[in-house]
């Protein structure tokens, strides 16, 4: 029987002295792509960053279970987390590429070029990309490719580009070349030191080139048609329960866009086409030299649980959108109203809805200012009565009329219902899920809505008891939540709350628990709260 002869340089020790170099390898490698990648995104344009273009396919690509996973999870931080999981994947994967490649240099060449490859693919499939922002990944991968080479030689490695794999014969076999740790440290730390500047200065050009400054200079007209002040008695003002109005900064923000679209009012204008008798495109200040209204409306997320945050109220000015729409002459057989974001977002509403004499309007402020970057500046949808994945599209840019046959919009496509009318909920704020009182008065207390319907009455029950009526606050409009109070008499023990209202048409809400897909969640919003 023969014997085994023992390869220099392939212990066990050894290849495992070399996967920690390699692994840096890859990762700076990897991370100089990004940043200099990144840095090409900020005078190309935000949209173009491998990050945001990846993260949006990745967005379009989930299925909707997956979706409503994220946003329960994570709720607005759901875009935060979407990045952090992609930015994770990536390192564990350069990670690995750079261990391949010690004994495989082409292959983590290969790797980079693949990387790159998605990125370029992303970027360009995106719905308002075009060929010039796959620009950002070529430069990011050709940036990574040098490095990854400059690092190999730096570490005493192969050129990977004149790499030959060694003849190998049963006498001996030439022990691969040792590894030069300091000189790999050194080129490492200026590789490091080199993504972190391209990728700041990068995430600072295109926060320079945001709507920012053109959000400030903007002066909204006084609207002819101006709302009175909501009555007195629409805000309870009870600790626990938010303003009548929400502010800006609290107004939830539930949509597809990783990067907030910056659109100057300058550069903005609008299209109407499709199934209409003339088209009609106008700039930003034609906009605002139209009569305005100003009316309150409360917006909801089809996405939001029972009991959920993913609602609003706000003042809002803009100009009718039935009075546009008569103006280009709307073909009786337009079906489907699909409005168009400034980064493809696509949302389709019933022609008929828009036109039946409701506040839709084309939004240009919230709350007495111009709409802030992550609302839509410069201009939104609100559509009273309708969920907002198929009203509310934010940066809007383009109206289409046409048919539901004819096209299907981005939820639409994702397995969501055509038809959104918001249902009938109510929500207990205070006191929270799982909260102590002590035995006596608790108030509690919460919000209703139906909009477009109204509010007519409100019902609180205790341990599944009978139902008892809730004092309401004063109605603003139909089209705006009300907030009402419950004076409980509490007695010592572990209790269970329910709150259910009925709308203006008399009809109560649905108590079966239904999650939000399809067409919004249902059910009656229930607590635990322990008296002592």
């Amino acid at each position: 029987m023969g014997t085994k002869t023992a390869v220099p340089g392939r212990s066990a020790r050894s290849g495992q002295g070399r996967r920690i170099p390699g692994a840096a390898i890859g990762l700076l490698s990897g991370l100089v792509a990004l940043g200099v990648a990144q840095l090409a995104a900020g005078l190309v344009g935000g949209a173009s960053s491998p990050m945001i273009a990846v993260g949006g396919a990745a967005i379009d690509l989930a299925p909707s279970w997956l979706k409503e996973f994220a946003i329960r999870t994570f709720g607005t931080g759901d875009k935060l987390a979407l990045l952090l999981g992609i930015g994770v994947l990536m390192a564990a994967a350069a990670i690995a590429v750079g261990i391949v490649s010690v004994r495989r240099p082409r292959a983590g060449a290969g790797g980079i070029v693949a990387f790159g490859a998605i990125g370029v693919l992303a970027a360009v499939s995106r719905p308002a990309n075009g060929l010039p922002d796959a620009l950002p990944c070529v430069v990011g991968t050709a940036a990574g490719l040098v490095v990854y080479g400059r690092l190999r030689t730096a570490a005493g490695l192969s050129d990977p580009w004149s790499y030959r794999a060694p003849q190998i014969d049963s006498a001996s076999v030439s022990p691969p070349p040792a590894l030069d740790r300091r000189r790999l440290l050194r080129t490492g730390v200026l590789a490091a030191g080199a993504a972190a500047t391209a990728g700041l200065i990068g995430q600072y050009l295109v926060r320079r080139a945001d709507a920012s400054e053109s959000r400030a200079a903007v002066r909204i007209p006084t609207p002819a048609d101006a709302a009175p002040p909501p009555p007195a008695g629409s805000d309870l003002h009870v600790a626990g329960l938010g303003p009548f109005i929400t502010p800006n900064d609290r107004f939830y923000r539930i949509d597809t866009a990783l990067f907030v679209p910056s659109v100057s009012a300058a550069g903005w204008s609008l299209r109407i086409h499709g199934m209409v008798a003339r088209e009609i495109t106008l700039d930003y200040r034609q906009l605002l030299a139209r009569p305005l209204m100003e009316r309150d409306v409360t917006l909801a997320c089809v996405s939001n649980e029972v009991g959920g945050s993913y609602i609003g109220n706000a003042r809002w000015i803009g100009a009718p959108l039935k009075d546009l729409l008569e103006e280009a002459g709307v073909d009786v057989g337009a079906t489907q109203l699909v409005s168009r974001s400034a980064d493809g977002f696509t949302a389709g509403t019933p022609t008929a809805i828009v036109m039946d004499g409701r506040d839709a309007m084309l939004a240009v402020a919230m709350n007495g200012e111009p709409l802030p970057l992550t609302h839509g500046f410069p201009v939104r949808m609100v559509v009273p009565g309708l969920y907002g994945y198929v009203s509310a599209t934010k940066w809007l840019v383009d109206l289409e009329l046409t048919t539901f046959g004819a096209f299907d919009p981005y939820w639409i496509e994702r397995g969501w219902a055509r038809q959104a009318p918001i249902k009938t909920e109510s929500r207990i704020d205070t006191p929270r899920d799982g909260a102590k009182a002590r035995i006596g008065e608790v108030v509690v207390a919460g919000i209703a809505w139906a909009q477009h319907r109204g509010i007519e009455r409100v019902e609180v029950q205790v341990d599944g008891g009978a139902w008892a009526g809730a004092e309401l606050a004063q109605e603003d409009t139909v089209d705006t939540w009300r907030q009402w109070i419950y004076r409980w008499d509490a007695s010592a023990g572990d209790h269970t709350v329910a709150v259910r209202a009925t709308d203006a048409t008399g009809d109560l809400q649905d108590a079966t628990p239904v999650p939000p897909f399809p067409n919004g969640a249902t059910g009656d919003h229930t607590i635990a709260v322990h008296v002592a």
